[in-house]
């Protein structure tokens, strides 16, 4: 191989590498950081509960640390068994994937390369309804909703969500 082959590649490669770096550093998702803890995954409930009750909504809200272990799960009364397990796999998709699961939604409903999302990891929850915990900037856990439509799962999650910041 030339010198006069190997420099262009070379210039490439830096070029591509210093814009993924500006574009971590413009943003990107969040660092995780220490464990939420149990006040604080308490507030998170309450706030996401208030919001469910506001609306006359039953639901399974979840909230997982930064490590992806389970802080606290509340049912309530006479919401259907299985959103347990959603709620807590919306919560576990939004920490793993460092994203809202409507984001996640958003790239399978446009079909394509994005079906690919089908394949991410078992358990994986691809609808509204999961968002970050986010607190100075890192990510401490994730809540997940489930019960409603997933639009209003979503409505219910982020009144969760906020009740951090």
């Amino acid at each position: 191989m030339r010198v006069t082959s190997i420099v262009p590649a070379m210039l490439g490669a830096a070029l591509v590498l210093s814009l993924a770096h500006g574009a971590a550093a413009q943003g990107g998702p969040p660092p995780y950081g220490a464990p939420i803890t149990l006040e604080q995954a308490g507030k998170v409930t309450a706030a996401a509960m208030a919001e469910a009750k506001k609306n006359n909504w039953n639901v399974v809200i979840s909230v997982i640390d930064s490590g992806g272990h389970l802080v606290m799960l509340q049912r309530m009364d006479n919401t259907q068994l299985g959103s347990i397990e959603i709620a807590t796999n919306k919560a576990t998709t939004s920490l793993k994937l460092k994203r809202s699961t409507k984001v996640l939604h958003d790239v399978l409903a446009a079909g394509g390369s994005g079906l690919r999302m089908l394949t991410a990891f078992p358990g994986t929850a691809l609808f509204e309804g999961g968002l970050l915990i986010v607190e100075n900037g890192k990510i401490i856990g994730a809540i997940g909703v489930s019960g409603v439509t997933q639009e209003q799962d979503g409505q219910i999650a982020k009144a969760g969500a906020d009740a951090v910041k």
